[in-house]
């Protein structure tokens, strides 16, 4: 007996060229999270860079508003399979909180209001890849999208830019983070399909 209802084909697969393998396109943006979204207040926001020395760099609210802002357009991709295409943001490029910043290090654990980690490698927040976002579509970062600030990581799925982010932690050795510790895969290359852990 078939546990499939007659009929069902299940989304469609993308034809498009230059979308990553498996993903399919969306106008909406979902909201998916792991636990309720914290309130977190911008008086008390701070910012902090943990070297594997125990070094913080810290940045206040204002601190942060007072750098050199960019504003990026480009496509997301959700392990879930849905990619979204052309999305503007604002923010801090990574390059310039980094700057300054002496490690010898080549891991990170970013970690969240709320107690969500994910991990990265240091060369995937450096470059020009990463920034930590404060405003989406000319508007504040809504709460339910990692407002008042997310890591913005495009080239990898986006549970890698953790939503409330409010630090990383640098580190020699590479630690898993909440959905890599569930069998998440360790780096999450879209165009790898790496979902899981052996993709």
């Amino acid at each position: 007996m078939s546990t499939v209802s007659p009929g069902f084909q299940g989304r469609p697969r993308s034809t498009e060229p230059d979308l990553p393998p498996g993903q399919y396109l969306t106008e909406d943006f979902p909201v998916l999270s792991t636990g309720p979204t914290p309130k977190v207040k911008l008086d008390t926001w701070e910012f902090v860079i943990t070297t594997e020395t125990g070094a913080d760099y810290r940045w206040t609210w204002d601190d942060l508003l007072a750098l050199p802002q960019e504003t990026p357009t480009l496509d997301i991709h959700c392990v879930t399979r849905w990619s979204k295409r052309g999305t503007t943001w604002q923010g801090v490029s990574l390059d310039t909180l980094f700057d300054g910043v002496d490690t010898a290090a080549h891991y990170a654990l970013a970690h969240s209001y709320g107690g969500y980690t994910t991990n990265l490698p240091l060369a995937d927040l450096r470059g020009g890849r990463a920034w930590l976002v404060h405003t989406y579509a000319d508007a504040p970062l809504p709460a339910e999208h990692g407002g008042p600030a997310r890591l913005l990581v495009p080239h990898l799925y986006l549970w890698k830019s953790a939503k409330w982010v409010r630090g990383i932690r640098l580190g020699t050795t590479n630690e898993p983070g909440f959905w890599e510790t569930a069998g998440y895969h360790d780096y999450g290359d879209p165009w790898r399909e790496q979902r899981y852990q052996g993709d």
